[in-house]
């Protein structure tokens, strides 16, 4: 009676696990599937170039200026690689550094706009547009903050986030992915009754070190938790992009949340 009671029990038991783990994946594949149909993602191809068109070839002289001072100034003030050559009306401009090739495109394009273009304005010029970008970048970090109503976030941080708006991975913008993982990670955290606000900083800030990881050695992942961790981010946040790092190498994140 004994071993049939344990044979049973045990069919019984394996019977159960079955339904429990084939309705755990139907659960988890329609929460994710919810969470990602009410989210629309846009894509956008990341170059190392941009190019900038000009009103006639005749300009590219004045760009290069007299001995080329003129282009040696505008390389130096903003650190990236003016490429000209024989395609008609078009001006290269090279660096792996996002911020850096936009800094260059608006301020490459308000000097021709303005006709005076000598070293003394362009450093004017180049000095007023980062101005701007910096600016930019604070409203961009703001507004992300704002449309997750987040609250209680170190200025750094939203201008650090703010940057992304300029950083490309794997064909997408960085800040609207990361936007779109907070949203993500925001309902699929209400679906499982756990803390949402938690979820959706983790999915904020999972990328964060990005904006960062060409001026400081490691991953991205270990870089972003050092900064959370320094400006003031729980726990809980710190370490669970941290896990990113884990992640990629064959952890589970979501385990850790």
């Amino acid at each position: 009676v004994e071993h049939t009671a344990k044979r049973e029990a045990a069919l019984t038991v394996r019977e159960i696990e079955r339904e429990a783990r084939e309705e755990g994946e139907d659960r988890a594949r329609r929460i994710v599937t919810l969470a990602a149909q009410r989210i629309a993602s846009e894509q956008t191809a990341e170059s190392s170039v941009a190019v900038l068109h000009l009103t006639d070839d005749a300009m590219k002289g004045r760009i290069i200026g007299r001995e080329g001072r003129n282009i040696r100034a505008l390389e130096a003030a903003t650190g990236v690689n003016l490429l000209i050559d024989d395609t008609p009306e078009v001006v290269v401009i090279s660096s792996f550094d996002p911020l850096r090739r936009e800094i260059a495109r608006l301020s490459l394009d308000r000097l021709m706009a303005d006709g005076r273009i000598h070293p003394a304005r362009i450093e004017e010029v180049v000095n007023t547009v980062r101005a701007e970008i910096e600016e930019t970048t604070m409203r961009a970090g703001e507004a992300a903050i704002y449309e997750l109503g987040l609250s209680g976030v170190a200025p750094e941080l939203v201008r650090t986030l703010g940057r992304l708006k300029y950083r490309h991975s794997f064909s997408q913008n960085v800040l609207q992915h990361s936007l779109e993982m907070a949203h993500l990670m925001g309902m699929m955290a209400s679906e499982l009754k756990l803390d949402p606000e938690i979820a959706k900083r983790v999915g904020l800030f999972h990328d964060i070190g990005k904006a960062l990881d060409h001026q400081i050695e490691g991953s991205h992942a270990i870089i972003g938790a050092e900064l959370l961790r320094k400006h003031g981010e729980s726990a809980a946040i710190y370490n669970a992009v941290a896990a990113h790092h884990r992640e990629q190498e064959g952890g589970n994140i979501y385990a850790v949340l």
